[in-house]
């Protein structure tokens, strides 16, 4: 088992080491690079990476990591000053590119719970490749990055009424189905679970303000340098176990504890312990993308999902092109910010996971939407 894992751990690293710098000599950039290598190792190319699936929710710390760091660099001061680009920009993408989506869907026949699923989800963007990318290229300091930033930060808060919506939509498919208005499976009462989720944020905010500098306090007078890192990792992997158990999004939860560490003494310690996990993770993350593209899928309905992509992505150029210029910013930043946030981001596979086991919709009308994403 273990020589299994390092096996796997060989194929990866190789696959990262040999891809990425030939990506970034093309100009192509470090996320394609790793994507490009997770498609080569994948098991429909040499079959080399097993069981993506599970390394994905691994990776997927990758994400949470990032966007602790990025709130490590946003003074609550600042995010303040960010309110009305997070709601308003955030809120308008969201609200108007899922609704130009749906639209679309109910044109082209697809049933109206469906349609709005398929808004909902495609109107989402990818936290992790977006962030990623402008960094890369110097971008997530000007307007149009700041704008994406803000957009992505609302995407996390829209996470929690999405989610939502998913198995009530799948209870009124029931309901319409089987004529019983009372379609479903017994949950949670609404109020216990937004009891739950304000103790989480009030938790997050307990521990950031109350618990993290003490802590470090005690371990700057043991002088151990891995000492800090474990409690960094620590602090990471605890907030986002909480925000699991209240149902809320984990890269959330320790943005806002990044945001309340901002003033701290130790942000650079922090900042410099966690980004090599962080590059590694989003690597190991964007990889796992990859190698689950499902190119028999692909190669049977070809311009189907072609369709499904540039149509799903030529509508968000224009409603975000709109909201850009509605929104006050300039034309090159109006055309970063539309480029940046036209893609489908990997939440689409969790919501597309769920529409399929509320009964939303098909297996066979996911599949070329999961090939798509």
């Amino acid at each position: 088992m273990s020589q299994d894992v390092m096996a796997q751990a060989f194929i990866y690293l190789c696959a990262a080491v040999v891809f990425v710098p030939i990506a970034k000599r093309l100009g192509l950039g470090a996320v394609l690079g790793y994507l490009i290598a997770g498609v080569v190792i994948g098991p429909h190319v040499l079959n080399l990476a097993r069981d993506p699936d599970l390394l994905m929710h691994f990776s997927e710390f990758g994400v949470v990591m990032m966007l602790f760091v990025v709130g490590l660099e946003l003074r609550p001061s600042l995010l303040w000053q960010m309110r009305r680009p997070i709601f308003g920009l955030g809120g308008a993408q969201v609200v108007g590119c899922a609704a130009v989506i749906a639209g679309a869907a109910l044109v082209l026949g697809v049933e109206w719970r469906a349609a709005i699923a398929v808004g909902l989800t495609f109107a989402m963007s990818s936290t992790a490749i977006v962030l990623s990318s402008l960094a890369e290229r110097g971008l997530l300091k000007t307007s149009g990055g700041q704008a994406s930033f803000s957009v992505l930060l609302f995407q996390d808060i829209a996470v929690i009424p999405i989610l939502a919506v998913f198995p009530l939509l799948g209870v009124a498919a029931v309901a319409v189905t089987t004529g019983d208005s009372h379609g479903g499976s017994e949950s949670t009462p609404a109020w216990v679970s937004a009891l739950t989720s304000v103790g989480a944020v009030i938790g997050v905010i307990a521990i950031g303000r109350y618990a993290v500098r003490p802590l470090f306090r005690f371990l700057a007078g043991a002088r151990l340098r891995e000492s800090f890192t474990a409690a960094a990792l620590l602090i990471v992997i605890g907030i986002a176990l909480l925000m699991h158990f209240a149902g809320l999004s984990a890269a959330l939860g320790t943005f806002m504890a990044g945001v309340l560490l901002a003033d701290s003494e130790y942000r650079h310690e922090l900042e410099t312990d966690l980004e090599p996990f962080k590059g590694l993770l989003l690597g190991l993350f964007f990889i796992t993308i990859g190698a689950q593209i499902d190119w028999n899928l692909v190669g049977a309905h070809p311009f189907q999902i072609a369709g499904i992509v540039l149509g799903s992505m030529a509508l968000k150029l224009v409603v975000m092109r709109l909201l850009g210029k509605v929104f006050g910013l300039n034309r090159p930043a109006r055309w970063s910010f539309a480029f940046a946030l036209a893609q489908i981001g990997e939440f689409a596979f969790v919501l597309l996971t769920l529409g399929k086991k509320e009964g939303v919709f098909s297996a066979a009308f996911a599949g070329p939407l999961f090939a798509a994403v």
